[in-house]
């Protein structure tokens, strides 16, 4: 098995003169990139049933074909937002490894460093959603790409960026990409959305930490939110958050702690909407807005994702999640 960078794609830098300074705006003003994800990428499969049949038929209601994966899609949804954007991971050389590489260069994803393994399936999720309500069953695999390597990561590269994203796939290609990039001023982003082996350590080089609440009830026991993101503060964080899923989120950080309810919406399918919802984030940090901002934004782009089939057909431009907040404004939070 030999993995590669795609062929013909010419990386170019662009560089700005100057960023705002603010919490997390780091030092150096020349970035060629505002967010590079790192982590899984795949194929989605996503089928849209009147129920999710258990030992049983079912006949498709509706039925599509797009990339998805937790970094993935936050990065698309970051591009949406109008980040300049790259991602890092892995996939085969097959039809389906073309397919993901092409559905992140449509939405202006750089895939330069993006790499190709000969011989390989490429990673693949199963979504079945059921109709009226968007609860969602995911069946997911690897495929046969296996890991990201560290030797395999350009140190130019990592250092070009204000903003890494990780999920906790490629263990040790992430944790080396996230001091890589914090040696050059970048923040770092974790998705801990699974308790995978070796994601402690990457806790620690998170500047801004988010974790599922089945998450933080494995790895901080049954407490409140409020005392679950004081605790994920303690592991460094500049920003920790707990998502309650239809809940809402809870989130701290220098400001105090704070709890938001999700945005009431008639959801079509709520795969996905996490991944957006850290895309945003990671969008509205960058913009060194209030912590509150920060949560609403990303939680309002989470709920307009949630409104259409699939993972990234709904994600929101920045124009359409202000038009949204602006609707919703004397809605009780």
């Amino acid at each position: 098995m030999k993995c590669l960078p795609p062929s013909n794609r010419i990386f170019i830098p662009v560089f700005i003169d100057i960023w705002p300074d603010g919490f997390f705006m780091p030092a150096n003003s020349h970035f060629a990139f505002d967010l590079i994800g790192l982590g899984y990428c795949g194929l989605d499969h996503i089928c849209l049933m009147p129920s999710i049949p258990q030992d049983d038929k079912v006949e498709i209601l509706e039925h599509l074909v797009q990339g998805g994966g937790p970094a993935a899609t936050a990065t698309v949804a970051a591009a949406r937002l109008g980040m300049r954007t790259a991602f890092l991971g892995v996939v085969g050389d097959d039809p389906s490894g073309a397919a993901i590489v092409k559905g992140l260069e449509m939405e202006g994803v750089n895939t330069q460093s993006l790499r190709v393994c000969s011989d390989t399936r490429s990673p693949a999720a199963y979504c079945w959603v059921e109709s009226g309500n968007g609860k969602r069953g995911i069946g997911w695999t690897r495929g046969t790409v296996g890991s990201l390597q560290p030797a395999s990561l350009k140190i130019e590269l990592l250092q070009s960026v204000r903003l890494l994203h990780l999920d906790g796939h490629h263990m040790a290609a992430a944790a080396h990409a996230a001091r890589i990039a914090k040696s050059g001023g970048a923040t770092v982003s974790l998705d801990a959305g699974s308790f995978l082996d070796g994601i402690e350590d990457l806790m620690k080089l998170a500047d801004l930490l988010v974790v599922s609440s089945s998450f933080a009830d494995r790895f901080l026991g049954r407490l409140p939110p409020a005392r679950q993101v004081e605790k994920l503060m303690s592991h460094g964080a500049r920003i920790a958050a707990v998502t309650l899923g239809s809940e809402g989120v809870c989130a701290a950080s220098r400001e105090g702690i704070l709890q938001r309810r999700a945005f009431a919406v008639q959801a079509v399918d709520t795969t996905g909407a996490g991944d957006v919802f850290h895309g945003a984030l990671a969008y509205a940090c960058l913009q060194n807005w209030p912590l509150a901002r920060m949560i609403d934004f990303s939680s309002a782009a989470a709920a307009i994702k949630c409104l259409k089939l699939g993972g990234r057909t709904g994600i929101p431009t920045r124009t359409e999640v202000e038009r949204f907040l602006e609707e919703r404004k004397n809605e009780p939070r």
